[in-house]
């Protein structure tokens, strides 16, 4: 390195290859002359002094770890006991050791019999840590596995310096993945002559090198936006290939293939030539003298002529332990399973001197023309270099799961963001119009892909692949059963403190009294502990969702909970969800990097967890309630056709008019009036009158509520936005009322009669007394309990019961009618009530199965 020591030293150097530490041709002598030249003589090293200590200068071994046997022998002999032990390159040394014999070079630096030191120091840039089934297997084998977080091993870790913290701080530059696509058929006639006339060359590679070409040139093309602050082109790079032999290929053919590409670009338009670059390149590799390897190395440090590029290619002796300069950009043509290599590589191109701003890696890939991108990509393993970097790259960056989240929640219609690390390029070689004057060639530009399958095409592809294959996966499922277990916990620890703490079990009473009355008289002690359980395990999602607390500040029926919660708090109830911490990790992983302001991005996630996660978690609310999610087109109809009836039945009626209150009263997460809200049907002066008065939704399930609560306000909150009106203080819903609303509709029921929920309450007596002229949504499909056991039966309203007998039941001829009290049969059954109250009538408009037009019971 150019660190000079601040202490005098006295220097060996332990390793079989004599040229090590000699100067080669035009460099100065090394600050330390070697008292002997590098040698795994035991003698030579005893002889030297290496045993004996030094009075003025601090004796510094250097070692490979192929020859620390030697470094051993002498200690043995001599009695020496280092002070220090730094193991470079530390993942290296993990692995699994047996009998001393048989431990492999890098392996015995642990052992303290065979290296006796008083320190060690182990430092790496990518940490090596095997899974416990690796673990449990090399312990039944009476093995000892080396692994980077075994404390007893490695000691505890003493510093550590991310990816992402290093470039804030200045010493590491960013890094930019840059995915070149190149069309093989544009290659092949653009190419013909070369190809014919070079046996060394094949078509995919070829495509590859024009790739490697566009990005070493930064040259414009479709779907760039990786240069816009950094158009110079590139001056150093090394290439990275599996075998020597494609390295050797590589190295003798690839300016030969830039030279025949420039010429094209020349002819197409003289105005390119000061994109074009020549691409001297050599290959080394690991059977290399070092001294041979130092020259290939000192010619790639330095400054190349105008409009060259010099490239190192090798298979993989460039990785790590060797002293390459900083470079422009790393390229990988093959595929690499070892995240250590990759990372290694990558940390190559992330090395700052003054004035750099990005090191790219380039992944050129061939593109078989008219072949769907999808399948494509599935089926050829070449792809897998993508995969094999991305992959490597979020194990060790902290900061690229937000990038990944980013992709996984952006639409097709969203342009590639510029600022992203990974950006995908059209790389393929165009002809033009003036094709005559290229001679026997076509000529070539840059940025056009077949027409069956557009560039477009194979970015979705890409982004979509990408997220498969490199996202995180968060098996929300999993988490889901055992939130069922915490539950169950919680209802026994409340029962638990309720029979023993005579002021909470008072605070209790009140608080199930102020449930009875906004939901309905059935609601038992185990409900209303369920209900607290749901509101402990589903808080700091919300949290984690939106960066803060205000949702439970701001929401009437969260702040209710909170009290009840915080009121058996004392008994250290909380202490039941610590096994939840890597769920709700999980969930902000998943929020990473979105920003702020873009709520769909959210509601997405919401409505993910819903599904993925309530259902399982609380299934008998599931079951008896008949939860449902409804597709968002399914949804848009819905409201269409309601506008579209309001205004041929309705004297041009329209929903955003003023007094036309509209109630979703089965709300679940929200999406009928999120839609309402998104759909243009409300005009933009009338937002804020429909927000704060004429827009109602009614919900029983306390999480779907809570869901339903956020989706509406990032969804009236968006819309301010996009008009340019947002509001700094966003204002809370105040039409979603948590309730039954069958039971609202019971003589003198649900109004609340008990003050525990006053806010609640006021919000429901008001609905009660609205004109409400238009109802939607999609009501719950439970039809009774399924078994016996499930304590799950549907609850008895009389007043709407009796409308049913009154009505339905008494015009049908069929026998048995008990299905007309199912729910969804009700749902019509009390809407259809609900708006007959207007002076007017209104519009109900449900989503239904279609079990009662097949069936009898309606007859």
């Amino acid at each position: 390195g150019e660190a000079e020591a601040e202490l005098p030293i006295r220097p060996f150097a332990v390793c079989s290859d004599v040229t090590a530490g000699k100067p080669i041709e035009g460099e100065n002598a090394t600050p330390y002359d070697l008292p002997i030249p590098p040698t795994t003589s035991v003698a030579a090293l005893v002889n030297a002094g290496l045993g004996n200590p030094a009075t003025e200068h601090m004796t510094v071994v250097f070692s490979t770890y192929q020859s620390i046997q030697v470094v051993a022998d002498v200690q043995r002999s001599t009695g020496l006991v280092f002070d220090l032990v730094v193991c470079d390159e530390a993942h290296r040394t993990t692995g699994v050791s047996g009998l001393h014999e048989d431990d492999s070079a890098f392996l015995k630096v642990h052992d303290n019999l065979t290296v006796p030191a008083r320190q060690r120091l182990y430092m790496t840039a990518t940490p090596r840590i095997y899974k416990p089934a690796a673990k449990a297997e090399a312990q039944e084998d009476d093995l000892l596995l080396a692994s980077m977080d075994d404390i007893d091993i490695y000691g505890p870790e003493f510093f550590r310096l991310g990816f992402g913290e290093s470039v804030e701080l200045g010493l590491l530059a960013d890094y930019k993945v840059l995915i070149l696509t190149v069309e093989e058929t544009a290659v092949s006639r653009s190419f013909q002559n070369l190809l014919s006339s070079n046996g060394e060359l094949n078509l995919p590679d070829v495509a590859k090198f024009i790739g490697c070409l566009t990005g070493l040139a930064k040259l414009p093309a479709t779907g760039e936006g990786a240069f816009q602050s950094d158009e110079s082109p590139m001056e150093r790079a090394v290439a990275f290939w599996s075998t020597i032999k494609e390295s050797e290929r590589f190295a003798d053919q690839f300016d030969l293939v830039a030279q025949h590409y420039n010429r094209q670009r020349r002819v197409r338009s003289p105005q390119t030539d000061k994109r074009d670059i020549s691409v001297p390149t050599r290959h080394v590799d690991g059977t290399d003298k070092i001294s041979s390897r130092r020259k290939d190395i000192r010619w790639l440090k330095e400054t190349p002529p105008e409009n060259e590029c010099r490239v190192l290619s090798n298979a993989r002796c460039l990785t790590e332990g060797v002293d390459v300069p900083a470079l422009d950009a790393v390229m990988f043509l093959k595929p690499r399973r070892s995240k250590i290599d990759i990372v290694q590589a990558v940390g190559r191109v992330m090395r700052k001197p003054p004035g750099k701003t990005f090191g790219y890696i380039i992944l050129p890939i061939a593109i078989p023309a008219g072949q769907d991108p999808s399948a494509a990509l599935d089926r050829n393993d070449e792809y897998d270099v993508v995969w094999d970097v991305l992959q490597a790259l979020r194990s060790h960056d902290e900061r690229f799961n937000a990038y990944i989240n980013r992709i996984a929640l952006r639409t097709t219609e969203d342009d590639q963001d510029p600022d992203s690390p990974i950006q995908i390029i059209d790389a393929t070689p165009t002809a033009t119009d003036d094709s005559e004057s290229a001679s026997d060639d076509e000529t070539v530009g840059v940025g056009s892909q077949t027409a069956l399958f557009t560039f477009e095409d194979w970015t979705e592809a890409i982004y979509t692949k990408i997220v498969k294959k490199v996202g995180t996966r968060t098996y929300w499922e999993d988490w889901a059963h055992d939130v069922a277990d915490i539950a169950s916990r919680h209802t026994s620890r409340i029962h638990a403190i309720l029979d023993t703490d005579t002021a909470v079990a008072d605070e209790f009473d009140q608080f199930l009294a102020g449930l009875r009355s906004n939901l309905n008289d059935s609601i038992t002690t185990d409900d209303a502990i369920s209900m607290l359980s749901q509101h402990l395990i589903t808080s700091p999602i919300f949290e984690a969702l939106f960066g803060s607390n205000a949702f439970a500040l701001n929401n009437p029926v969260s702040l209710t909970m909170q009290h009840m919660v915080d009121v058996l708090d004392q008994h250290n109830l909380d202490t039941e969800t610590e096994g939840l911490d890597k769920f709700y990790d999980s969930v902000r992983r998943r929020v990473e990097g979105i920003p702020e302001h873009d709520a769909p991005a959210r509601q997405h996630i919401i409505k993910e967890l819903y599904g993925r996660f309530f259902a399982i978690a609380f299934p008998k609310v599931a079951e008896s309630l008949g939860i449902v999610y409804t597709p968002i087109e399914v949804v848009d109809f819905i409201l269409r056709a309601t506008e579209a009836v309001l205004s041929e039945h309705f004297d041009r009626a329209s929903l955003s008019d003023p007094g036309v209150h509209i109630l979703d009263p089965f709300t679940g997460t929200g999406t009928f009036i999120t839609r309402l809200l998104q759909l243009g049907v409300i005009r933009p002066r009338d937002l804020h009158r429909k927000y704060e008065q004429e827009l109602h939704a009614n919900e029983i399930l306390l999480l779907a509520y809570y869901i339903a609560a956020v989706n509406i306000e990032a969804a009236f909150q968006r819309e301010l936005d996009e008009q340019g009106t947002s509001d700094p203080d966003p204002k809370p819903f105040p039409g979603i009322v948590l309730t039954d609303t069958f039971q609202l509709g019971e003589a003198g029921e649900g109004t609340g009669a008990i003050d525990v929920f006053p806010v609640n309450n006021a919000r429901a007596s008001r609905q009660q007394s609205l004109d409400i002229r238009v109802i939607v949504g999609n009501p719950p499909y439970s039809a009774g309990q399924q078994s016996a056991n499930d304590d799950n039966a549907n609850l008895a309203y009389p007043t709407l019961d009796a409308s049913i007998a009154e009505t339905y039941a008494a015009r049908s001829t069929a026998t048995l009618k008990s299905s007309l009290y199912d729910s969804y049969v009700r749902a019509i059954r009390w809407a259809s009530d609900r708006v007959g109250q207007a002076a007017h009538g209104g519009v109900v408009a449900f989503v239904t199965n279609s079990g009662y037009l097949d069936g009898n019971t309606a007859d």
